[in-house]
């Protein structure tokens, strides 16, 4: 099993930062203003062959009355029920607080292997107010700088001294799949219910979600990793420099993923905005996967009303309707684990590979019998395709007239692919040569 490390603390003590410097990437949001990391953000940290996995968790407060702080407290202490060490983090820039005793206390009455870490020593000044901290009794204590790294090798070879050697749970076969979709459509809820947790924290607030949270799963014979993203608006609604980023970072998680769960809140519909987020899923050649959320306001019993619904949406995502359709409810849990599934099984048509010869015996005769129409008084041939050695479906088809060939003719060709063979579910690319052609001129 990971053993898992905490970072703790009052707001902006600088967490972020370091669990950004340690895991060796920007995932966690970085702000100035306090209250940006909500969430437990989940990372892995490798030191001298020994992983570990790394949680930032949101700034500890016990005095606000505000709903995502009274959230964010909540996060702090499933943190530190899951944690085998815990850093508690501290600025030396002004005096003890007295949340930073009432955390001590905390964590000092937990059975678990607890460091002091001074934060921002890089700031002169801040060395001669370091002493201070020798109050709190915490024998294990360290010196470093967040934003250069000083101090944090030592902390790294101490905090992998209370581990064994393990393997890497992020192992490459492990699917990635990617929660996405407007605010507030449900993707933190979804989250929580397949882990009957609070793993996320969920409001009726738009925008809750800030930083994009992986979370391994592992039931009902489904191993993968699920990616709770930042709900992606249109640009022009973006209001403040860290939503831009929030948004970017979901953007990211879907290029990252192997396939994206797209939500849509069934209230709402199909929006705009939804089309938006399927082409950036598509753009990016990723699976997708459609889940009309909250389907307990519908009368999903009524099969009529269902199937409108889903044909409604399969017209406006043509030519690519070959993509599931779920009726999801987090209330409920109509459909999730077979929602889940079949993410995970499309994973695997990524790699289906389809013979150069069974592709021509059974695509050719279709075209032969169904020609494209005439290019100024002459006439197409395609002469063979094959699939191109890809990790996202794609097909060369050698023809003489490569650069006339019409969408429509395009799509009739992606559709009697998708038709004999299981691309559900993932974007497929028709693309074309020059061959000459003995009579196609």
């Amino acid at each position: 099993m990971t053993k898992i490390v905490s970072l703790v603390g009052r707001p902006n003590v600088g967490k972020s930062t370091l669990f950004n410097r340690l895991i060796g990437y920007k995932k966690s949001i970085v702000n100035s203003k306090s209250g940006i990391t909500r969430d437990r953000n989940y990372g892995f940290c490798n030191w001298n062959g020994i992983e570990f996995c790394l949680i930032d968790t949101g700034g500890y407060t016990n005095e606000s009355k505000h709903i995502f702080e009274k959230q964010i407290c909540e996060q702090f202490f499933f943190a530190l029920a899951e944690s085998d060490v815990i850093l508690f983090l501290v600025d030396p820039s002004n005096d003890i607080l007295g949340i930073d005793y009432d955390i001590s206390k905390m964590i000092r009455k937990l059975k678990k292997s607890i460091y002091l870490v001074i934060n921002k020593i890089d700031i002169y000044k801040n060395i001669y107010n370091t002493y201070q901290y020798w109050k709190f009794g915490i024998p294990k204590t360290y010196w470093i700088s967040s934003i250069n790294g000083t101090g944090t090798e030592k902390l790294l070879d101490s905090i992998v001294s209370n581990f064994d050697k393990n393997k890497n749970i992020y192992k490459k076969h492990i699917p990635r799949l990617a929660l996405v979709g407007r605010p507030n459509v449900g993707k933190s809820t979804l989250i929580n219910t397949l882990l009957n947790k609070n793993k996320n924290i969920v409001t009726n607030i738009s925008g809750t979600t800030r930083d994009s949270i992986d979370v391994l799963y592992s039931k009902f014979g489904i191993e993968c990793i699920l990616v709770d993203t930042a709900g992606i608006r249109k640009k022009k609604k973006i209001k403040e420099d860290i939503e831009f980023y929030s948004v970017m970072r979901a953007i990211k998680s879907i290029q990252n993923s192997d396939v994206s769960l797209l939500i849509i809140d069934c209230k709402s519909g199909f929006e705009s905005q939804d089309i938006n987020i399927l082409k950036i899923i598509e753009n990016n050649n990723k699976g997708i996967v459609l889940l009309i959320n909250k389907s307990d306001l519908l009368n999903y019993h009524d099969n009529d009303l269902i199937n409108s619904y889903e044909n409604k949406i399969k017209k406006i995502i043509a030519p690519f309707k070959d993509v599931p359709i779920f009726f999801t409810s987090s209330l409920t849990k109509k459909d999730i684990i077979k929602s889940l599934k079949t993410a995970v099984k499309i994973t695997f048509n990524f790699r289906l590979r389809i013979k150069t010869s069974l592709l021509n015996k059974i695509i050719l005769p279709i075209l032969n019998k169904n020609p494209h129409p005439s290019i100024n008084g002459k006439f197409l041939k395609i002469k063979y395709c094959r699939q191109i050695p890809t990790y996202n479906p794609q097909f060369l088809f050698f023809t003489n007239y490569p650069y006339n060939i019409k969408e429509s003719y395009k799509r009739f060709i992606e559709n009697n692919i998708r038709e004999k063979f299981n691309f559900t579910g993932i974007p497929i690319k028709i693309l074309f040569r020059l061959r000459r052609v003995a009579g196609g001129g």
